[in-house]
């Protein structure tokens, strides 16, 4: 699978966020993408506030949701868009290349003050999905920084994990140090699709990345916008799990 991350700076505009990641589609498709990521709540921008929200939100499928569906019809690759979804969740929802959906996330563990007021936390985590030759678990921004997600989604069958983000100055270590961590604890490739610029509440510090199931970066962006791909085989995530495989040897009867 050929993965295609959007670093991008936000808009809060869904109908200049649309025409934005149609381009980005088209960009991905032609670069041999099988999928694109944008980041958190791409579709409708991530700090507008609980009333553009409640404007805004709808059931997966509707609304600004339209616009992500129709990207990936329209370049022939599936998308992966961050939204508003009805009930108030920050969601995220795997499109494939014919519009339909595959697997949404709502996003669980809420950071500050900003996602208190904004959002209601999902109370379960994402299905694991298999898609394009691989299990795919979902997960949103703060999610990730938990260890306990990570390794749930891969205790679940999760091959690699796919996260739209919202990630700001100064927490550069996320991106740098826990998401790699993430992969090489688990054995599982891992896509992190990050914002850059600000948006007047947060300046966020991009440097999305593709990692591989050994930790290792397969691409990284800086802090400017663009595309940034990657391939992650099954294979070699298998590859990695044969030589050094940590759910196999925990020792789970230690810890509860």
């Amino acid at each position: 699978m050929r993965i295609a991350l959007f670093q991008t700076e936000p808009v809060s505009d869904p109908a200049i966020a649309a025409e934005r990641l149609a381009a980005a589609a088209a960009e991905a498709a032609s670069g041999g993408a099988d999928i694109l990521i944008t980041p958190e709540m791409y579709l409708s921008g991530y700090t507008v506030g609980r009333t553009r929200l409640a404007e805004l939100e709808a059931p997966i499928g509707e609304g600004v949701w339209k616009s992500a569906a129709k990207a990936a019809c329209s370049a022939g690759i599936a998308v992966l868009a961050g939204g508003p979804e009805a009930g108030g969740f920050n969601s995220c929802a795997l499109f494939d290349a014919g519009g339909a959906v595959v697997a949404t996330c709502r996003k669980t563990h809420l950071y500050g003050d900003v996602d208190a007021a904004q959002f209601t936390p999902g109370e379960a985590l994402a299905e694991v999905v298999a898609f394009g030759g691989l299990r795919l678990g979902l997960a949103i921004c703060f999610d990730i920084e938990f260890p306990e997600v990570a390794r749930t989604l891969t205790r679940r069958g999760a091959e690699a994990m796919l996260v739209p983000t919202a990630n700001m100055h100064p927490y550069i270590g996320v991106p740098e140090r826990l998401v790699p961590a993430r992969a090489q604890e688990n054995g599982v490739a891992l896509a992190y699709a990050n914002y850059c610029g600000a948006d007047g509440v947060f300046d966020y510090c991009g440097r999305s990345c593709i990692v591989g199931a050994d930790g290792d970066d397969l691409a990284r962006a800086g802090e400017a916008p663009g595309l940034i791909f990657a391939d992650i085989t099954r294979e070699g995530v298998t590859r990695v799990r044969a030589d050094l495989d940590y759910l196999f040897q925990t020792r789970t009867e230690l810890y509860e």
